[in-house]
């Protein structure tokens, strides 16, 4: 069914993120978006393209119609990162369309934005393997501004960003608080927390300027974001951690 929250800037895009155990999409055709959510993780690869199909054939449109394809390149899952970029490569490659690569816990801060009105975000998204994957960023009028580094931690590492004495307070906003609330520390006890993902309809919301700005790639350049190297425990490890993924 179409999503009433129509765009400032009406295109045609398509937009996904399987990064998470969610998975999430959205064509936006005039004022109009089509929106899917559904169960995601090892279930992403197999139901991802009949979903896109759908929701084009909902919108009227077709691949080689669109202007971009919009999808979340990370930090997140390993397998659903690499999900979403071969099949962004696929639908580019195909249709002849360009690819716009987003972070993930830049959506996530989008999406705390629709959902509460936070102007300042600390994004947290579960790393597993015992860490979360954090970035702060502030709203500036009608953009995002990064307020620091990417980075994957353990939740006790966390800190409250910088910011000026009379700036809106920070709000956290992710994935990660039925998994490590109780680990955060105390300097972070006091900030509100909104539930959020890496939404499709929050891409959407993020692509008009990213395009503006000459964000779109071609099909080759839809990589993942990886913000560490090792994206597994051995079985010793697990183990160790109580067998924590």
């Amino acid at each position: 069914m179409p999503n009433s929250s129509p765009s400032a800037h009406p295109t045609r895009l398509l937009a996904f993120d399987t990064s998470t155990d969610r998975l999430s999409i959205a064509v936006q055709h005039g004022e109009q978006r089509f929106v899917h959510e559904g169960e995601g993780g090892a279930q992403a690869s197999a139901a991802l393209i009949p979903a896109v199909r759908q929701l084009l054939a909902q919108a009227g449109l077709t691949l080689r119609s669109v202007d971009a394809i919009v999808f979340g390149r990370g930090p997140g899952s390993f397998t659903g990162l690499r999900t979403a970029c071969s099949v962004a490569q696929g639908f580019a490659y195909g249709a002849g369309v360009p690819v716009l690569p987003v972070d993930t816990l830049l959506a996530v801060a989008q999406e705390a934005r629709t959902r509460s009105g936070a102007t300042r975000v600390l994004a947290l998204l579960d790393a597993r393997m015992n860490e979360v994957y954090s970035a702060p960023y502030a709203w500036q009028g009608d953009h995002w501004l990064a307020q620091g580094d990417m980075r994957v931690s353990a939740p006790e590492a966390l800190s409250p960003p910088d910011s000026p004495a009379d700036a809106a307070p920070w709000v956290l906003a992710g994935n990660a608080f039925a998994t490590y609330g109780q680990r955060l520390p105390a300097a972070l006890a006091g900030l509100a927390r909104v539930e959020a993902w890496p939404t499709a309809t929050a891409l959407l919301d993020l692509a008009p300027p990213l395009l503006a700005a000459g964000g779109a790639v071609d099909a080759a350049q839809a990589l993942p974001l990886y913000i560490r190297d090792k994206v597994a425990q051995t079985t010793a490890e697990r183990l160790a951690n109580g067998g924590l993924k």
